[in-house]
């Protein structure tokens, strides 16, 4: 099954908090897939963290995207790919039409979604540090 495009995508207009400054490394946010206590279902876009929680059917154990819970899953959303092996964040080497889209995928999880942080250990070729 293939990701949508974000542009098919709609959804009511959402009230957000400030973003958030925290700092997590890949194995950190593993912690977020929606299986730990917390119960909270983190998904990373270039880098920054979003808190899709209040999603927990797509995003959760057994959602349809739950692929990219807990994770930098940039070259999967870019490819709109749900395979394991693409909910990586090293997207450096796709081409201009994948990262458009990638880049329409963070749009729209900025206007929906709680950033909650960055990722501090992408690999070199996406980092921000």
């Amino acid at each position: 099954m293939a990701a949508p495009q974000p542009s098919s995508l709609t959804s009511p207009p959402v009230h957000l908090n400030a973003p958030r400054l925290d700092l997590y490394t890949q194995e950190q946010l593993k912690d977020f897939d929606g299986t730990g206590s917390s119960g909270k279902i983190y998904v990373a876009i270039k880098g920054t963290v979003f808190d899709v929680s209040a999603k927990p059917e797509m995003y959760g154990a057994g959602g349809a995207y739950h692929v990219f819970a807990g994770k930098d899953a940039s070259k999967g959303l870019a490819l709109s790919s749900v395979k394991p092996e693409d909910a990586v964040p090293d997207y450096s080497e796709l081409n201009e039409e994948a990262k458009k889209t990638l880049d329409g995928w963070y749009e729209f999880f900025q206007k929906r979604y709680n950033i909650m942080g960055t990722v501090s250990d992408l690999p070199a070729a996406v980092s921000r540090f």
